[in-house]
C-alpha cells in the first residue's frame, strides 16, 4: 500500500480510508502447484511437492524448496503469513487505522504475541519500498498477493527473493485469493485451504446470527463531504465488496453492471446517483457528520438509502475502517462489532 505515484494508488491510499472478488472463478488465472489435492483437511507443509509454480500479473514465481524464511510487503500479506503461524522475517507497516506508533494494527499484534514475536521486523515503506530492508532480511520469498506492485519493483524485488505478485489487476485481490496465493508460495498450499474453510464456517456462523442484514442489497462506498460531485463505490472485486456478499447480503445490479475487472472502485459523478437508487444499506468512512452532509446534498440526499438514513458510518482511520478491507485476522477480530453496525441499520428496513 506504499507507492501512491498512481492515482489509482492516491485513491487506495486516501479514501480506503484504509489501505486499503467476488470469489475468483475458473476463468482467472490460476495459483498452480504440483500437488492437486482438493481436500481442505489440514496437513503438514512438509507434504508439499516441489516446485511449485505460482502464476500472476508479471509471468510466474518457481518456489524451489520449502521456504523458511517469509517476507511480506504492502497491505495484509503479513496477517496471511501470521494466520498461517508463521512469523514474516519482515513486514510492511500498516498506514491506516493504526491507533499507536506500533505500524501494527491490533488483530497483527495479537497474532505475534501469541507466536512469541515481541520485536517484529517492520519495513517503514510508506513512501516506497524499502528495498535495502527487504533486501537486509534476507527472505526466501516474498509475498505480494495484495499490492499495487509495478513490474519495475516486481523485477527488482525478484533480484532478492522469488515474489508472488497479484493475479491480475493491482489492489483487486480478494481475501480468499490472498490466502490461496501466499500459501502456495509459502508451501502450505492445503494449510491455506483449510484457512479459508475455517473463515468462511466462522463468516456463515457469525451471519447467521445477525439475520436482519440477510438478502439487503448493499454498497461500501466513499464520500468526501467536502467534495459530493463525484464519489467512489468499491466493486465486487473488491475485498470490501467481495465481503458483504459473503456475510449474506447483495451487491445491487446496478452497481454490477457498472464494474469492470480493472479497477477496484467506481468513480460516479452526483449526476449518476440513480445508480444507487436499488442501495438498501450503504457502509461508508467518515464521522458523526458525514450523514447529515450527505443528506443535506440536494442530489446524494434524494438517494433513498441516504434519505431514510440507512447509511452504516464505521469511523475513519480507526482500526475497524482498515478492517472493511478483510482478511483471516481481521474478519475474526473485528467480525461482531462490524455485524452490530451493519445490523443496527438493517432492522430499520422494512
Amino acid at each position: 500500500m506504499k507507492n501512491k505515484k498512481s492515482l489509482l494508488t492516491l485513491i487506495f491510499a486516501c479514501f480506503m480510508a484504509i489501505v486499503l472478488a467476488a470469489c475468483s472463478d475458473s476463468s482467472d488465472k490460476k495459483t498452480t502447484t504440483d500437488n492437486k489435492d482438493g481436500d481442505t483437511a489440514s496437513t503438514e507443509s512438509s507434504d508439499q511437492q516441489y516446485p511449485i509454480t505460482v502464476q500472476h500479473a508479471f509471468g510466474e514465481t518457481i518456489i524451489e524448496e520449502k521456504p523458511e524464511r517469509v517476507a511480506t510487503i504492502a497491505w495484509a500479506n503479513h496477517d496471511i503469513a501470521l494466520a498461517l503461524g508463521t512469523v514474516p522475517v519482515g513486514f510492511s507497516a500498516a498506514n491506516y487505522g493504526v491507533q499507536d506508533e506500533s505500524g501494527m494494527l491490533p488483530w497483527t499484534a495479537e497474532a505475534l504475541k501469541e507466536l512469541g514475536e515481541e520485536n517484529p521486523n517492520i519495513y517503514q515503506d510508506t513512501d516506497g519500498l524499502d528495498f535495502e530492508a527487504i533486501a537486509d532480511s534476507n527472505p526466501d520469498v516474498i509475498l505480494a498477493a495484495y499490492s499495487g506492485i509495478t513490474q519495475e519493483e516486481y523485477d527488482t524485488l525478484s533480484q532478492i527473493a522469488p515474489v508472488i505478485a497479484y493475479k491480475e489487476t493491482p489492489w483487486v485481490t480478494s481475501w480468499r485469493d490472498q490466502v490461496t496465493l501466499n500459501s502456495a508460495g509459502m508451501g502450505m498450499e492445503k494449510e491455506g485451504q483449510q484457512l479459508i474453510a475455517d473463515t468462511e464456517k466462522l463468516i456463515a456462523d457469525k451471519a447467521n446470527e445477525y439475520s436482519a442484514i440477510k438478502g439487503k442489497k448493499a454498497a461500501f462506498g466513499m464520500f468526501n463531504v467536502t467534495d459530493l460531485s463525484k464519489f467512489y463505490i468499491y466493486t465486487p472485486g473488491d475485498p470490501r465488496g467481495e465481503f458483504l456478499t459473503d456475510l449474506g447480503m447483495e451487491y445491487p445490479e446496478s452497481l454490477k453492471a457498472l464494474s469492470t475487472d480493472e479497477s477496484f472502485y467506481l468513480e460516479l459523478s452526483a449526476e449518476h446517483a440513480d445508480a444507487l437508487a436499488d442501495v438498501e444499506i450503504f457502509i461508508a468512512y467518515g464521522d458523526k457528520n458525514t450523514l447529515k452532509a450527505l443528506q443535506a446534498d440536494p442530489i446524494l440526499g434524494k438517494i433513498p438509502a441516504i434519505e431514510k438514513g440507512n447509511v452504516v458510518i464505521v469511523e475513519d482511520n480507526t482500526p475497524l475502517a482498515a478492517a472493511g478491507n478483510p482478511n483471516p485476522l481481521s474478519i475474526k477480530y473485528t467480525i461482531d462489532e462490524y455485524l452490530t453496525l451493519i445490523s443496527d441499520v438493517a432492522k430499520n428496513i422494512q
